[in-house]
């Protein structure tokens, strides 16, 4: 029985074999002059032909005005790229433990918002599908209602390495990266630092750039609440967490009440008799949503700015 197992198991395969032996004899094998092999090379050349083609084919219908890479068609975006448009934003967030107010993905709403207001007043810049994770260990224990995903760091820094390097490879020219969590500036900056050392000798000139003055809560947004619009928030300038012993401010609070009031939970801290951070009571929403646009275009102002000066450093074209 078990050379009869045998015979019948090895039949397909000699079969198999007689029948790709038939077959070099007829074509002269796959290296002869007409074999597969040619053959194979004109249908690849043919089809990177067409889709050369359709991939340059003009539009048909207008498109939309926005900056985010996703929601373009392709013809949309290959025209941009054409007019310049090869300044490119990877913004990062991050899924975190914010306290009892804030939704886990503060730095993802901020991100959201920030990023197109900064790519617009750019010019001729545009926003890569956004980075929501952030770098952080498991470890072996179980927390129940930890807060996360995260990414390991090494993980981290080789996504941003190949977001950056796919990103040249679709004719950006400058590509920045911007993180709204501290966390994160290890890994943009490794990323970076490794992509301009990989191209430093190529022939057409791409600049990978970490911009760390997009991390300004502290140094740009405490003072400006404090000192400029004169509010006597209760957390020390360069602290994460204030009176209310919660990592949450008011400029934060701001920001994301601009992009969406659920997000810090409004109508409930009303209810709760809880609408307020650090002694600062919120008058209304209206309130908190002008000063959150305030917040917005002080932390867009000092990006930009630190942008153009070290764009002011690159080489002429």
């Amino acid at each position: 029985m078990r050379t009869t197992w045998m015979v019948l198991l090895t039949m397909p395969l000699l079969a198999a074999s007689a029948s790709a032996s038939a077959s070099a004899q007829v074509t002269g094998g796959a290296g002869g002059a007409g074999g597969a092999g040619g053959a194979s090379a004109a249908g690849r050349e043919a089809q990177a032909a067409q889709r050369a083609a359709a991939a340059n084919k003009p539009r048909t219908i207008d498109g939309i005005n926005t900056v985010w890479i996703e929601e373009l068609t392709q013809p949309e975006f290959r025209d941009m790229i054409k007019d310049g448009y090869t300044s490119v934003l990877i913004m990062t967030g991050g899924v975190e433990n914010n306290d009892g107010n804030l939704q886990m993905n503060k730095h993802n709403i901020n991100i959201k918002l920030l990023g197109e207001m900064i790519a617009r007043k750019m010019g001729k810049t545009l926003v890569a599908p956004l980075v929501t994770l952030e770098p952080g260990n498991a470890g072996p224990n179980v927390q129940l209602g930890r807060a996360g995903p995260m990414l390991s760091q090494a993980t981290y820094t080789a996504v941003l390495f190949d977001m950056g390097n796919y990103l040249r490879s679709m004719g950006f020219k400058e590509i920045y990266y911007l993180g709204d969590s501290g966390g994160n500036a290890r890994g943009m900056q490794s990323a970076a630092d490794s992509l301009t050392k990989v191209y430093a000798e190529s022939p057409d000139k791409v600049y990978f750039k970490h911009v760390p003055e997009y991390y300004n809560h502290t140094s740009v947004v405490q003072p400006y609440i404090q000192n400029d619009l004169k509010i006597p928030e209760g957390i020390k300038i360069g602290a994460s967490a204030g009176t209310s012993g919660l990592h949450e401010e008011l400029g934060i609070d701001a920001t994301m009440a601009l992009a969406d009031p659920q997000s810090i939970r409004f109508a409930q801290r009303v209810k709760a008799g809880q609408a307020e951070i650090n002694g600062i009571k919120f008058e209304s929403l209206k309130w908190l949503q002008d000063l959150g646009r305030k917040v917005a275009e002080v932390r867009v102002t000092a990006t930009v700015n630190a942008i153009s000066a070290y764009r002011a450093t690159l080489p002429k074209p």
